[in-house]
């Protein structure tokens, strides 16, 4: 890859793989560092990868970055309790985006990422397969499993609006 592609890389790819990760961590000053560091290493391996490869290479990278975030505050944060993820609004609420937000929060990161990079990012599950590592079976599965923990969240649409 030539110096003009790696720019076009930042130019290109920058504000979707910060979406991606600040979408799952919560966390601008993190999601930048990770951007960051996606991109310092492209940069170390500039002369090995194509730039037709570099879009899902930066994801998993960034993904894998991610990833070891989670792990370690999983180690250090209590864990939610079981009965608190059966919670779902029955009540009428008006600001869907903060209740799907909520609720994409609630499910577990094998499944949210994968319906993040789908229904958000528009990937294809061939692309998502190599940015997370899951075969392409494997991500349809979490994706379905994860609309269909969203819809019983979320409930009725008409007690949404």
């Amino acid at each position: 890859m030539t110096v003009k592609e790696y720019n076009k890389a930042v130019d290109d790819f920058s504000d979707a793989l910060y979406r991606f990760v600040r979408s799952s961590l919560k966390d601008d000053d993190r999601a930048n560092d990770i951007v960051q560091d996606t991109y310092e290493k492209l940069w170390r391996h500039v002369t090995e990868i194509e730039f037709k490869v570099v879009k899902a290479w930066l994801f998993s990278t960034a993904y894998n970055s991610m990833i070891d975030i989670i792990r370690k505050e999983k180690r250090t944060i209590p864990l939610e309790e079981e009965h608190e993820n059966e919670i779902t609004y029955e009540s009428e609420y008006t600001d869907l985006n903060e209740i799907l937000h909520h609720a994409l929060d609630r499910l577990p990161e094998y499944q949210k990422i994968p319906v993040l990079l789908r229904d958000y990012e528009g990937y294809s599950y061939r692309e998502i397969g190599e940015i997370t590592g899951q075969t392409e079976a494997q991500v349809k599965i979490n994706i379905y499993r994860g609309r269909i923990a969203l819809k019983s969240f979320i409930g009725k649409i008409e007690t949404v609006l």
